[in-house]
């Protein structure tokens, strides 16, 4: 593959990881929306382009849950107070939806894994 391609190529993978539509990012990677829709048409650049998306989702998602602890501890100062009625109010509620929903999603990943376990075949023993 010529350096040139790969470097369209990999232009074109981060667009459309992003969101764009195929005409804006074969646009941004300087190639014609006919090679853009053949290099999708390839099996290996779809399977690339389906695991920049992962990666980008999984990196996303990490910083989030870094963010998250200096997110409760804003919402829990919030409630100070010395802070106006109504950011206290707004404050509680958020950090009462969010620990319901927490909750109930650790509940959920409970009884999945309680439901996978009894649907997993038996392990065969070894005699």
């Amino acid at each position: 593959m010529a350096r040139g391609r790969k470097n369209t190529d990999e232009a074109l993978l981060v667009t459309l990881a992003c969101g764009a539509t195929v005409e804006n990012a074969a646009r941004t990677a300087g190639m014609s929306v006919r090679t853009a829709q053949r290099r999708l048409a390839e099996p290996a650049f779809r399977k690339r382009l389906q695991d920049l998306r992962t990666d980008m989702a999984q990196r996303t998602g990490g910083m989030l849950t870094a963010a998250g602890m200096e997110a409760v501890k804003t919402l829990i100062s919030l409630q100070d107070a010395a802070i106006a009625a109504p950011v206290r109010l707004g404050a509680a509620r958020t950090v009462l939806e969010f620990s319901i929903k927490l909750r109930e999603t650790n509940e959920l990943a409970e009884r999945i894994a309680a439901l996978e376990a009894q649907a997993a075949p038996p392990a065969a023993s070894v005699t």
